[in-house]
């Protein structure tokens, strides 16, 4: 029996258990979306998926509850898939494995999908539970948050009903956050003709592993290392001192996680190959001293490969490495109101790099449109000396933050009452769905709030289990409290 069934409270941690053992990575939500149907069918709860993916759920209140405002509860039913060097974990088909470790949940060498597995767990613990009062309720578990948001871009005005809006995405227990950043991806591409390698070289592949990575927007802040930036900088050294050239270069796989591995396969003359060596060493500990306390294991290694037939041009190896080592990457502004909040950032998210095509993948957020606009025209100007193409899609606005929420100002009230703390009410730097839910219904009162979560977007992404417990204690004072129709 897995562990994580065992834990309190069970009605939560079951249902969360449920989920690991189904495939949900983003892009592939077919089974998870049919297990949801499956599910709500077999506990008589109404369901149906609506042209956005989402699946929307729907339970009558309790009686004598009928007349309290409606809430809608929303978490999104896809995960991040990210996994260490060393899984052979297939996302596609193969369960998260679940351990304890203290008072932590964690997976075995993947992310957890707590993120956000767990908000839709508490979705279906309250949609099962008959001992709960509240009023009539709604929930929405919607598709592909993590990579596109498309699920609440096609979100139909007339699917929901609600007054108030119950976001379970936030990642820290007694946050309210009533306002997050907007997005915006931005995509540079170049295609061109390879040219034949020198026979008379050698081939290497130089690979950069072992950091941290992270969340692109809640952790942007804390200086970890971008696996990309630091590649780009060793082969601006090796093109420059050992007459490298680049044959492919592959780093990071998600536009919102900070790209943990980058590798790339470079020819060296052959009497170069042991200086080349050296050079791998060298960044190695450089890149170790200036990351110390932040990064602790930060790995760079070099392997002979097979000798490939053609490469990257050299003139445009050159421009596109320098428009990668000019790249912004990072926190570019805080807001000047809340000086301890992200405003914009970007991160430089991916990297491919073939001896035909070039594409760098960079995600850009920003809570000011105006300030969204510059970060996106300073990256578009940055790859456009290039020569590159730059495309920008997928954006969305920011939440802008209400502090006269009523809903939260109860939370606040149900919250120092059950527990004798001040919560605190937030804006963050990541980007939530409640911006866009806003857009369609703007009348609706929306808050987000859930359990500890840290290091999402990573495999070292772990649930606070006493946190979930509180959790599930306050959401289910908040829905008995939830307050009548005017």
């Amino acid at each position: 029996m897995n562990e994580i069934k065992n834990l309190e409270p069970q009605v939560v941690w079951k249902n969360f258990h449920a989920l690991t053992q189904v495939p949900r990575p983003s892009g592939h939500l077919e089974k998870v979306q049919q297990f949801l149907l499956d599910w709500a069918a077999a506990h008589g709860i109404e369901a149906f998926k609506d042209g956005g993916e989402n699946i929307v759920m729907r339970k009558p209140a309790t009686p004598g509850m009928e007349n309290r405002k409606k809430a809608v509860m929303q978490a999104h039913m896809d995960m991040v898939p990210q996994k260490t060097a060393e899984s052979r974990h297939n996302f596609e088909t193969d369960p998260i494995e679940t351990y304890i470790d203290g008072e932590w949940v964690k997976a075995k060498g993947t992310t957890l999908g707590s993120d956000d597995g767990m908000g839709v767990a508490a979705i279906m613990a309250v949609m099962e539970d008959e001992s709960l009062e509240h009023g009539p309720l709604e929930a929405l578990i919607t598709a592909d948050e993590e990579t596109c948001m498309y699920g609440v871009n096609h979100l139909a005005s007339d699917t929901l009903t609600g007054d108030i809006l119950l976001n379970f995405d936030n990642e820290t227990m007694g946050e309210f956050v009533v306002g997050s950043a907007g997005g915006v991806n931005v995509t540079a591409s170049i295609a061109y003709k390879a040219v034949e390698a020198d026979p008379a070289d050698v081939a290497v592949k130089v690979t950069v592993k072992g950091l941290r990575g992270g969340h692109s927007g809640l952790e942007i802040c804390e200086n970890r290392a971008n696996a990309n930036k630091l590649m780009a900088r060793f082969l601006n050294m090796a093109i420059r001192e050992n007459e490298a050239r680049l044959a492919s270069w592959k780093g990071g796989n998600m536009r919102n996680a900070i790209p943990r591995e980058s590798e790339a396969v470079v020819t060296v003359p052959a009497d170069d190959v042991d200086e080349l060596q050296g050079l791998v060493d060298y960044c190695a500990d450089m890149f170790a001293e200036e990351y110390r306390g932040v990064e602790e294991h930060i790995v760079m290694t070099m392997e002979r490969v097979g000798m490939p037939a053609v490469q990257v041009p050299e003139d445009i190896q050159d421009n596109v490495l320098d428009a990668i080592m000019a790249c912004h990457d990072g926190v570019l502004r805080y807001i000047p109101s809340i000086p301890h909040i992200v405003e914009t950032s970007s991160n430089l998210a991916i990297v491919n790099v073939t001896p035909e095509r070039a594409e760098v993948l960079v995600l850009a957020r920003s809570s000011s449109e105006s300030m969204m606009d510059y970060v996106g025209t300073m990256l578009e100007s940055c790859f456009n000396m290039a020569g590159m193409k730059v495309e920008f899609s997928g954006r969305y606005g920011a939440w802008q933050p209400n502090f006269d929420s009523q809903i939260t100002a109860q939370m606040v009230e149900i919250y120092k009452e059950m527990f004798g703390e001040e919560a605190l009410v937030q804006v963050v730097h990541a980007g939530l769905e409640c911006s866009l839910i806003g857009e369609v219904y703007p009348d609706m009162d929306l808050v987000s709030f859930g359990p500890t979560l840290r290091s999402p977007h990573t495999p070292d992404e772990r649930c606070h289990i006493p946190s979930v417990a509180k959790f599930w204690d306050f959401l289910k004072e908040l829905l008995r409290r939830i307050p009548e129709k005017a």
